[in-house]
């Protein structure tokens, strides 16, 4: 079973789309952390997700 961690949300109707999103995850790559940015249709939002490293 995968388990999502979620790290930061960020409203889909935000004027500039889902870059505050892209950007929150790029700084979270700088760091060594690995994520991503996934579309959240239910709440209508971009998640930055933790990408799952362990290999379980």
């Amino acid at each position: 079973m995968h388990r999502t961690k979620v790290l930061d949300s960020f409203p889909a109707g935000d004027p500039y789309g889902s870059w505050p999103a892209e950007e929150y995850a790029a700084r979270c790559r700088e760091r060594g952390q690995g994520a991503t940015v996934v579309m959240d249709l239910d709440r209508d939002a971009f998640l930055v997700v933790a990408l799952d490293t362990d290999g379980a």
